[in-house]
This record gives C-alpha cells, sequence and structure tokens, in this order.
C-alpha cells in the first residue's frame, strides 16, 4: 500500500494498520509519519483477499510500492510463503522492519528492501505468484510497474493494481482483467498476462 492523496482516510486510526485476516488477525502495527501515508482500507482489502482466497496460501508474493505494509503483512498473516517489499522512503522501511520484527517475520520470509521497486526489478531473476501493484497516485508508476512483470511472474499468478479513477488500465493488452471495483477514489483491478499459455482464468464478477 502506498502513498494515497492527502485527506484520504484509511483502513483505522491514523498512524496505525489493522491486520484484518489470518494469524495475525487484529494485530495493530505503527504506520510511519509520511505525508498521505494510509493503509489500503479495510473493505478494499477485504475484497481483494476474498479474490485471492483459494490464490493465497504457499505463494510467493511481491509487494513493489510497500508503504504501510498493509498488503504485504496481510499475505503473510493469510498463509503467503513469503513476501518481499519495496518501498524507497527511509523511514517508511524502517517502520516496515520494525513492524516486520514486531511480527517475528524474518527472511526468507519477509524481506524489506529499501530500493525503487521499478529500477531493482528490471534486471531480477525471481519468480513471484502474487504481485501488489499499488504507487504512489500523483507518480502515476501503474504502467511503468506493470512493463517489468511479465518475466517476473509464475505461470499460475495474480497481479493486484489499486490506483486513481483516472487511470483507464493497462495500456499493454496483453494484461487481462480478471476483477474490477471502485471504492471512493480508488480502482483495484485483479490483473493476469495472457502471455503465460498456463495462466489462471477468471471473470469480471
Amino acid at each position: 500500500m502506498a502513498r494515497k492523496p492527502p485527506g484520504k482516510r484509511g483502513g483505522g486510526p491514523s498512524g496505525r494498520l489493522r491486520i484484518i485476516g489470518g494469524q495475525w488477525r487484529g494485530r495493530m502495527l505503527p504506520v510511519a509519519d509520511r505525508p498521505g501515508l494510509r493503509p489500503t482500507p479495510d473493505r478494499v482489502r477485504e475484497t481483494l483477499f476474498n479474490w485471492l482466497a483459494y490464490d493465497l496460501h504457499d505463494v510467493r508474493v511481491l509487494d513493489m510500492f510497500a508503504g504501510t505494509g498493509a498488503l504485504g503483512f496481510e499475505a503473510l498473516s493469510r498463509g503467503a510463503a513469503s513476501v518481499l517489499m519495496f518501498e524507497p522512503d527511509a523511514l517508511a522501511a524502517r517502520q516496515l522492519a520494525d513492524s516486520a520484527a514486531q511480527l517475528g517475520a524474518r527472511p526468507p520470509q519477509l524481506e524489506v528492501r529499501r530500493a525503487d521497486a521499478v529500477a531493482a526489478l528490471a534486471s531480477s531473476n525471481d519468480k513471484f505468484d502474487v504481485v501488489f501493484v499499488d504507487p504512489p497516485f500523483q507518480a502515476g508508476l501503474w504502467d511503468e510497474a506493470l512493463a517489468v512483470l511479465p518475466d517476473l511472474l509464475n505461470p499460475a499468478h495474480r497481479v493486484y493494481v489499486e490506483s486513481a479513477r483516472d487511470w483507464a488500465g493497462p495500456r499493454d493488452p496483453a494484461w487481462r482483467e480478471l476483477k474490477h471495483k471502485r471504492a471512493a477514489d480508488v480502482e483495484f483491478r485483479l490483473l493476469d498476462y495472457s502471455g503465460h499459455p498456463e495462466s489462471m482464468r477468471g471473470d469480471n464478477s
């Protein structure tokens, strides 16, 4: 989960993140004091993880713009085998590492990298099953982020994108939209890349 426009309400009290499912359900984690940094709202997270309910256990997860860690920590709580978080902001990355320690999550189960995900992943050989793409809305990095992913995806994969409502969706037609919903000023989609012959199918319900 990344930085949203100032004034947008998050999924819990200001400065706190609540995990809503899995082994750490109900745990509260601090959120770094950075402008516009808020957790993905509870109802949006609940929808996302309902979409992923049968796909999440024992998978490798990439959180490209971790921010508060709302999505990555939630995935780990719900059974993901490992989560790799990228966060370029030093204070936010430090808070993610502190929260991971508070939960007892350590590498290789959870790794936090202070780096720009798009640049770092362009030369990566890692493979992932689930990817979260939730960049700062003002940066408009959705297409740039998606462009580095095809070589990093396992055949059976899911890519979640959270965006401002003025983003029309992927420019690359190889990305298939499996799910799409709106909540206030946020749109969220579940995608797969049709360049993978074994990619799983879904619908737009």
